[in-house]
């Protein structure tokens, strides 16, 4: 008969921790998403060139343009593309107008790398860089990239 009370009292730990690891789980990955995923878009500007249009709604990040004009679009990527990095991929990717080469997504928006037409840009929660020089995040904010001498001209719309 002592047996069959410490069966039962197995099953009953065994159904309190499975409570907890779920309560915990959950709490953990509400945490990790609550900020929600980059949104990026690959379109092109009133001139025809191409640019990516990046939005973050939970930090108040919307409209980011960021041009390369005297590019060109490739030929596959006629019309926009938009692109959710809501979950994460194994690195080196291709994306219309270059490669992703670093993605963090374990708490998001996470850590974006992309290499384009010769630029590193890379999207972090508390700024964004372009070469390795540092914009802060302004919605409507116009950035223009030259390829020829690799300068960075904005504006903020």
């Amino acid at each position: 008969m002592k047996s069959d009370g410490f069966f039962k009292q197995l099953v009953a730990a065994f159904i309190v921790t499975l409570a907890i690891y779920i309560i915990a789980y959950r709490a953990i990955e509400d945490h990790r998403t609550h900020n929600g995923p980059w949104q990026i878009a690959f379109t092109n500007d009133a001139s025809s060139a191409p640019a990516l249009l990046i939005n973050q709604p939970k930090l108040a990040i919307t409209n980011v343009l960021i041009v390369f004009p005297n590019e060109v679009k490739p030929m596959f990527t006629n019309q926009a593309a938009a692109l959710v990095l809501n979950a994460p991929r194994a690195v080196p990717f291709d994306v219309p107008f270059g490669k992703c080469v670093f993605m963090d997504a374990t708490s998001m928006p996470g850590t974006i790398v992309f290499e384009m037409f010769g630029h590193e840009i890379q999207l972090l929660p508390r700024v964004l860089t372009i070469d390795g020089v540092e914009q802060s995040w302004l919605s409507q904010k116009e950035i223009i990239l030259k390829a020829a001498t690799n300068s960075i001209s904005e504006t903020v719309k």
